[in-house]
């Protein structure tokens, strides 16, 4: 009983902690934890951002290209372009059925992405943005050619390009934006290819060799982010923002900002495939190269909160006179997993689920299949929720049907506690003399809900990991099911099947567990308001089937026990 009341003690104060410093944040005030919101910082990136428009602002180059597995040389390092940084750099605005994209004439980088599908956080009526260039939110893709003789440098993402395709806007099926640029006797054409309701982008690099020597160019493909939050995340629930690397050998590796910083990220270096990418809350941005080749993955600090992820692929030799061309893939958009599985193998598990991914997986595909009978994802989770609970009705019923005999015997304990007093020796004895007799496993009523547990944290994940529960409407009053419910209307039904189901279940001897027990729901139901609606629907339900089980099994066990006594 002691260990069971400070357990409970313990999380009560957790949980009030842990709500007050939500509460502090979301006030702006520093957090209690990290001494200060990560959104805070945005000072380094608008420096990083803003600086005099020198290679820092916009990401690194890389300063030297490791060689591949069995070859003895590498590149050289390319030289600083410091005159192309001088140059005024051109926004070019593309336009798709899917996409507001901003391409930067400097190394014809995307500057910018609008999601025209997914509406933004904080105002629904504007497009979200992705990638974007601003003094507080830095996120680029950016490519370049390197390798060049040493005092020389070949086009790079700070090389002025010039566009030399006319179309701006998507009108049939695919849509060619093209750039070019000439540098260190080599002209790269640079070809982004948009589809028509695709969020994956074909990119193409043509290298001419314009010299009178041999050259062995490399391609990087990057992405340079800040290290900031996204908008709205909430202390709750931590969901993951960082660079991420995949191979087919290594599988999916994430790197902390904060490992970054310290020098201490652990990530696959050489590999013969996969890809990189940056990964937040719903969305992700993915280069993956062309697969038969072999790539060296980088991850790096660019500058004061600034990040960047890249993979390095040798193009091979070209003869003066002639060109060789590679392709790369680049993924801009909501974490989809189908469409992303079909973009790349292993690009589908941006969307981590952790080590319950073998359940949530199958969890989810079965979500997908509910909602394509009913439409709605509000009511394919009570469906889903329904069908759970079903399965696992007899487990259920085994741990209602253990906490009902518990109940009727509560009176005899607390006799017996009143009896023995402080003499735990004898009161022990004399409770497991009595389970004993009236055939009552104490722990029947907790292994069955173990079992159950990752199950329902598997939901959980998958409930709070999918893009499509974003923006997606129930009923009424709920228009936006990875939104917290704006009205509490959900949390303050929880809070109320939380008392419900404590009334049910058998009242704890020590008046102390009672009386905490009874504050839980407050507690719980508190933390319930900063959570998205569709989890705490997906609590509600569960909840009230969970009561209606329970009632059922009590009223059967209480007609059981009147015949017996016949």
């Amino acid at each position: 009983m002691d260990i069971r009341r400070t357990i409970l003690w313990m999380i009560f104060s957790f949980s009030l902690l842990l709500l007050w410093n939500n509460w502090q944040v979301y006030n702006g005030k520093p957090s209690l934890f990290t001494g200060a919101t990560q959104s805070q910082s945005t000072e380094p990136a608008t420096t990083a951002a803003n600086g005099s428009a020198a290679a820092e602002s916009q990401g690194h180059v890389p300063e030297g290209i490791p060689a591949p597995a069995g070859s003895s040389t590498a590149p050289a390092a390319p030289a600083q372009q410091e005159p192309a940084a001088a140059v005024a750099a051109e926004q070019i605005n593309i336009s798709t059925d899917v996409y507001n994209l901003v391409f930067s004439t400097q190394g014809a980088q995307l500057v910018r992405a609008e999601l025209l599908k997914f509406g933004d956080e904080e105002d629904p009526t504007k497009p979200m943005v992705l990638l974007d260039n601003e003094a507080s939110s830095t996120y680029l893709a950016q490519t370049g050619i390197v390798g060049a003789p040493q005092g020389s440098s070949f086009p790079t993402h700070l090389t002025p390009f010039r566009l030399t395709s006319t179309e701006k806007s998507l009108t049939g099926d695919t849509l060619d934006v093209v750039f070019e640029a000439e540098a260190g006797g080599v002209k790269v054409i640079k070809t982004y290819t948009l589809h028509r309701g695709r969020y994956d982008i074909q990119v193409r690099h043509e290298v001419h060799n314009q010299g009178d020597a041999p050259i062995s160019p490399s391609v990087y493909l990057q992405l340079t982010r800040d290290g900031n939050d996204p908008p709205n995340t909430s202390f709750f629930y931590n969901t993951f923002t960082g660079p991420a690397v995949y191979s087919s050998e290594h599988k999916y590796q994430k790197v902390k900002f904060s490992d970054i910083e310290k020098n201490k990220a652990s990530y696959v270096k050489q590999a013969d495939d996969g890809w990189v990418a940056m990964v937040q809350h719903y969305f992700a941005a993915a280069w993956v190269p062309v697969e038969e080749r072999a790539r060296h993955n980088e991850i790096l600090r660019v500058s004061d909160n600034l990040y960047s992820v890249r993979t390095i692929q040798q193009i091979g030799t070209i003869q003066p006179g002639e060109q060789q061309t590679i392709q790369s893939k680049l993924w801009l958009g909501p974490q989809d997993q189908q469409a992303m599985q079909a973009v790349a193998p292993g690009l589908d598990v941006v969307v981590d689920y952790g080590f319950l991914t073998i359940i949530a997986k199958p969890l989810f595909k079965l979500m997908t299949w509910i909602h394509g009978f009913l439409g709605n994802w509000g009511w394919t989770i009570v469906v889903l929720t329904l069908l759970i609970k079903l399965v696992f009705y007899p487990l259920s019923a085994a741990s209602y049907r253990s906490m009902a005999k518990m109940k009727l015997v509560t009176p005899r304990l607390q006799a017996l506690r009143e009896k023995f007093g402080d003499d735990r020796a004898k009161l022990n004895a004399a409770m497991m003399e009595m389970y004993r007799t009236e055939k009552i496993n104490p722990l029947g009523g907790c292994l069955p809900m173990v079992v159950q547990i990752p199950v329902f944290i598997s939901l959980y994940w998958v409930l709070l990991g999918s893009v499509e529960m974003r923006g997606a409407p129930w009923i009424l009053w709920i228009h936006d099911l990875a939104a917290p419910d704006s009205w509490f209307i959900l949390p303050a039904i929880m809070m109320g099947t939380m008392f419900l189901q404590i009334k049910l279940n058998p009242t704890p001897p020590d008046p102390m567990q009672a009386r905490i027990m009874m504050i839980m729901p407050l507690v719980f139901g508190g933390m319930m308001f900063f959570f998205p609606a569709g989890l705490v629907l997906y609590w509600c339900v569960n909840n009230a089937v969970s009561i209606a089980q329970q009632r059922y099994i009590m009223h059967k066990l209480d007609k059981e026990t009147k015949a017996a006594k016949r």
